[in-house]
């Protein structure tokens, strides 16, 4: 036996996890639970790259960055839409707002 040359990710959710019944096997279950979170966790790294070319941008532009860094900040808010780790996914009912 050796060692493999390459390193092989899983990127895709596992092929036998049922989200009507997430119980049924256990170990699916937790693969998929891997898998959300290491998709929130590109996602969160990947607005904090934008997040830091905003400040490189506000900083080289000066006055002129209302013009010249909007498609870089529209970027940054559409990469930071529904990343978190808090409610954000739950119907509006679930949030404990009266």
């Amino acid at each position: 036996m050796g060692r493999k040359k390459t390193v092989e990710f899983d990127e895709n959710p596992p092929d036998n996890f049922d989200p009507s019944n997430p119980y049924g096997d256990p170990v699916a279950m937790l693969e998929y639970r891997e898998y959300l979170v290491r998709e929130k966790w590109i996602q969160i790294e990947m607005a904090k790259i934008i997040r830091e070319r905003v400040k490189w941008c506000y900083r080289i532009e000066g006055v002129n960055h209302h013009q010249k860094c909007r498609h870089l900040v529209q970027q940054y808010l559409d990469a930071t839409r529904g990343v978190g780790w808090g409610k954000d996914h739950r119907p509006p009912e679930l949030h404990g707002l009266p």
